[in-house]
């Protein structure tokens, strides 16, 4: 008795490959469109695949294969303008490889805590991606034990690979632009040192606002603000500086979700933007043009498309498993809240 024929749409990949004549490991390799198969033989296969209504089973793909097929991404707050653009990034690349995206939020401490003594992703991910989170040496060993490709989209990790902007640069790029307008009083509204979600790109930012202010001759105490990331932040931040007995005539936010929220501050204390205070951001947010806001643009979705595609490059054999580093450029966008200084305080007054 010949061997049973398979129902249209029950079809297993031993029907496929009978039907085409090859095996099944052929007929997997074919599907993914692997370049160890002939075109004819593809053909072949794609032909049978269609005449049996064959759907792969995503569980016996990833049985077969020792893969998962999914990348895990460690993410401090998944909701917020620069992380969801990464995201989108990230989605879009391992979307079109047939790759999916485990999301993993860790933006508070207990939840952080948690994930990395737990390490929930183990045998669910072949690859991890973290994005703008400073991981301390502990959380670093913590994914090394998975033994997987690991990337990070943001400031560098030793021994990880890394895409990201020169966030010291772009910081000077921003303080320049204000020391040519004019200005000598600046400040800086800057995250909190210490805060895990962005150390490393805090200290970079402040140290390239601190290295302009050293070329120009401008003192650096007391010309930074330290507030939690974030539009309450930057309130905060311009709330204190009104309490102080002057104002300073610019100020250099670390990100435009903290410039946005210094500028409706200022704008509901009736201080004309850029008449009384110049105001510059990092990031190049949505809402920036509608604020009319000057900033450093950098790439947000493109540094997770190229993370994401490093990470299947290295999965697929074209890369080597090894730390590269990809920064890309950031530029100056100059919008309406920045000017010269007052003419009042050019000429030496520093009254509010």
């Amino acid at each position: 008795m010949g061997a049973p024929h398979a129902v249209p749409g029950h079809a297993g990949i031993f029907d496929v490959a009978r039907r085409a004549g090859v095996s099944a490991s052929t007929v997997s390799r074919s599907l993914r469109g692997s370049s160890k198969v002939s075109e004819h033989t593809r053909e072949r296969v794609l032909r049978a695949a269609a005449e049996l209504h064959y759907v792969p089973s995503p569980a016996a793909s990833r049985l077969a294969s020792g893969r998962t097929h999914a990348v895990g991404v460690i993410v401090p707050f998944a909701t917020r303008w620069f992380f969801s653009e990464v995201l989108t990034g990230v989605e879009g690349a391992l979307r079109e490889e047939g790759y999916d995206l485990l999301l993993y939020n860790v933006g508070d401490a207990a939840g952080r805590t948690r994930f990395f003594a737990t390490m929930p992703l183990r045998r669910r991910v072949d690859a991890v991606l973290a994005v703008a989170s400073s991981l301390d040496a502990a959380e670093q060993d913590a994914l090394r034990s998975l033994q997987v490709p690991l990337a990070v989209v943001g400031g560098p990790v030793p021994g990880f690979s890394r895409v990201g902007v020169d966030d010291r640069a772009g910081a000077v790029m921003a303080v320049r632009h204000l020391v040519l307008l004019g200005h000598r009083d600046i400040v800086m509204i800057s995250g909190a040192p210490d805060d895990p979600v962005g150390r490393t790109t805090t200290a970079a930012r402040r140290a390239g606002f601190e290295a302009v202010l050293g070329e120009a001759g401008i003192g650096c105490g007391d010309r930074v603000i330290a507030e939690p990331w974030g539009v309450s932040g930057g309130m905060r931040a311009v709330e204190q500086l009104l309490a102080r007995r002057t104002l300073p005539t610019a100020i250099f936010a670390e990100s435009d979700e903290m410039a946005l929220g210094a500028l409706q501050v200022l704008r509901r204390a009736g201080l004309d933007v850029p008449g009384r205070v110049s105001l510059v951001g990092f990031d190049d947010h949505e809402m920036a043009p509608a604020g009319d806001l000057t900033t450093i643009a950098q790439p947000a979705r493109r540094q997770g498309e190229l993370a994401a595609g490093w990470l299947l490059s290295v999965l697929a054999g074209r890369e080597q498993d090894g730390p590269v580093e990809l920064v890309l450029p950031t530029r100056l966008v100059v919008r309406g809240t920045t000017g010269p200084p007052p003419a009042a305080l050019r000429a030496g007054s520093v009254s509010a």
